[in-house]
């Protein structure tokens, strides 16, 4: 029995190591990781094979990127211990922030699936605080989010929209905690810290636990590959065939860091369809300080607005909202004029 653990193990830890390895020759390698067709290449085509062109051209590039992103979400999510996060979150200290700034890009899932996620911190004992900081920078800073905009949009994007989305996440978190709702909200929930601290975990072997691992990375590519698969349709019509006038007229300059902000948020889009959506965008001429805003515009999507609000009631809801807006707006016209300079 133990050496048929052994040799699974050394399986999944070899299957791994694939992905690692080939993620880092594709960096080294300064391999594309991206679809190279363009609005000429799909604009001749038969309406029917433009997305079969399109899918094919990123599954020969993306492969390693999801593969890699995918295995790695699995890994996070099964060796995190549930019980630090939740304790460490609930301490109401300063470092609160800090842990769910860091701890909540390791979860690789969209706005609305980080919704019951919040609420187990929150009926956990989580302060409202560091609660929401987890609740807006998971989405947009998750590991798979973040992997796939350096190899979509460029490391300097995908920096600056980690950077602007996890200090936008903090301040917002804090702002909200400091709100009379959000002090109501907080005493009514408000637990014995240590019972978390109190519970023993049973340890599993590193067989099941690798395996639990996988099988979760697997989960969650069933859950978000139909999704991005139907944005790459989307994506490589909207690439062909979208004028390419109105969005140089209206996603550059301060006011089209504006509509993009607006644009971006009530419509709910999966992070890397938001991604590859952008990318179609800025490909057609939207500025680089819109595309952060429109990047971070998905806290505050309806989907993930009527969600929440179901845990901590509306005003809570429209305070974060309003200052997710403006901080997205905010991040677009700084960025802007940093690269202007």
């Amino acid at each position: 029995m133990e050496t048929k653990r052994v040799v699974k193990s050394a399986i999944m830890i070899s299957f791994v190591a694939f992905f690692v390895v080939m993620m880092v020759r594709a960096i080294v390698g300064a391999y594309t990781l991206t679809p190279t067709s363009t609005a000429e290449d799909l604009k001749g085509l038969p309406l029917w094979e433009i997305p079969l062109v399109y899918m094919w051209d990123y599954a020969q590039h993306g492969w390693t990127c999801l593969g890699f992103a995918f295995t790695v979400a699995g890994l996070f999510a099964e060796f995190i211990p549930q019980e630090f996060m939740t304790r460490y979150m609930s301490s109401g200290k300063p470092i609160s922030y800090l842990v769910a700034t860091l701890i909540g890009p390791l979860f690789c899932v969209c706005s609305c699936t980080m919704v019951p996620i919040f609420a187990g911190v929150i009926y956990a004992g989580g302060g409202i605080g560091p609660a929401l900081t987890f609740l807006l920078v998971a989405p947009a800073n998750n590991l798979l989010a973040d992997i796939v905009t350096i190899q979509v949009l460029g490391w300097r994007i995908a920096l600056a929209d980690i950077v602007a989305a996890g200090i936008s996440a903090v301040v917002i978190g804090y702002a909200v905690s400091k709100t009379p709702w959000g002090k109501r909200f907080e005493a009514q929930f408000k637990k014995n810290q240590a019972s978390a601290a109190s519970v023993e975990l049973v340890k599993q072997p590193v067989d099941e636990r690798l395996w639990s691992a996988l099988k979760f990375g697997g989960y969650l590519a069933k859950q978000i590959v139909p999704a991005f698969i139907l944005g790459l349709v989307v994506v490589s019509y909207f690439q062909a065939f979208f004028p390419e006038n109105i969005v140089k007229a209206y996603l550059t300059g301060p006011l089209g860091v504006v509509f993009a902000a607006l644009l971006a948020g009530p419509l709910y889009t999966p992070t890397l369809i938001e991604v590859v959506l952008g990318k179609a965008l800025v490909d057609l001429g939207m500025s680089p300080g819109a595309t952060i805003a429109w990047l971070m515009g998905q806290p505050y999507d309806i989907p993930n607005a009527l969600s929440t609000s179901r845990i901590v009631g509306w005003k809570i809801v429209i305070t974060y909202g309003i200052l997710a807006f403006a901080f997205s707006v905010i991040s677009g016209l700084i960025y802007e004029a940093i690269i202007t300079l």
